[in-house]
């Protein structure tokens, strides 16, 4: 006897999948975009694009550079925020949760599905510091072009793939009349608890 897929009332990955799924579908360029949210240690806010690359039940991983200014908020206060939005499906998630870096080996692997050209980038860029000149920046990206010539670009020490383990997911659809659909899902003792929001 087969056993049923979790109902989407009751699973919120079973309903991610299926609002993934369309967006894969949806022909946009960067289905996987996502506006991410952190806080330095007084609580002031930023936020920027970066892509969720893997996704499954334990969380949303994204990557970046340590030392880069999400990485220094992250250390100083590990929780952030999510919001995908999709413009042709009218449709978006949030996620909100503590969030951690992923294993090293993890990182790894993902790191050798990057391009030569992203992983020369990653060592190149001094993320989210000053630079002179944008002619300074392409120097330096040219010296590591040259330091790794004819050989594997390994990982950098600095850069990793983070972990947002959501507590409170929230799908959000599009509705005449501004009525939307809010379907939210909070993590309460390991178990994830259904409400619906008024929009």
């Amino acid at each position: 006897m087969t056993s049923r897929p979790p109902s989407p009332a009751k699973d919120p990955w079973a309903l991610w999948r299926q609002v993934a799924e369309r967006a894969s579908r949806s022909g946009l360029r960067e289905p996987s975009a996502v506006a991410l949210a952190t806080a330095d240690s007084t609580g002031r806010p930023s936020v920027r694009m970066v892509l969720a690359r893997l996704v499954d039940e334990r969380g949303f991983v994204f990557f970046t550079n340590a030392t880069s200014r999400k990485g220094e908020e992250l250390r100083a206060n590990p929780r952030a925020a999510l919001c995908f939005y999709w413009d042709p499906l009218h449709e978006q998630v949030r996620a909100e949760g503590p969030v951690e870096k992923i294993a090293e080996a993890e990182s790894d692997a993902y790191w050798r599905t990057r391009s030569r050209e992203a992983q020369i980038g990653a060592w190149g860029s001094a993320q989210s510091r000053t630079t002179p000149s944008r002619q300074a920046l392409e120097a330096q990206v040219a010296s590591v072009h040259l330091r790794f010539a004819g050989e594997p670009v390994p990982r950098p020490p600095h850069w990793h793939g983070y972990r947002l383990h959501p507590e409170r997911i929230e799908f959000w659809a599009g509705r005449p009349g501004r009525l939307h659909e809010r379907r939210v899902f909070d993590r309460v003792e390991g178990e994830w608890r259904h409400s619906l929001l008024q929009p």
